[in-house]
């Protein structure tokens, strides 16, 4: 009989960068402007990638009424959350821009 698959380990990918971004809002509050990551190239040189940054968003009107009013809005509060797209299916995101990083690997 063939040997059993094995599962791959979580981080097979390697590195990841991930990035919050912040800033003010309407009223100065400082509120989430997106979330995003990219994986760290491993072949030397320069590299350029870009990133597409995501916010969460209330579930409901009366939540998403409530959190411009109060200047809370929805975040995450594990950076993992981010990293691995494993349970994020279920969360409700916006896309909000791109950003663009430059690695130099050596």
């Amino acid at each position: 009989t063939p040997p059993a698959p094995r599962a791959s380990p979580p981080f097979l990918a390697g590195p990841q960068i991930v990035l919050s971004v912040y800033g003010p809002d309407f009223f100065g509050h400082d509120v989430v402007r997106g979330y995003g990551a990219v994986h760290v190239p491993f072949v030397p040189g320069r590299h350029k990638r870009t990133i597409a940054m995501f916010v969460p968003e209330s579930t409901s009107r009366l939540q998403q009424l409530t959190s411009w009013f109060t200047g809370r809005r929805p975040e995450f509060t594990d950076p993992r959350v981010v990293a691995q797209g494993e349970g994020r299916e279920v969360t409700r995101v916006r896309s909000q821009g791109f950003v663009t990083l430059s690695f130099n690997v050596m």
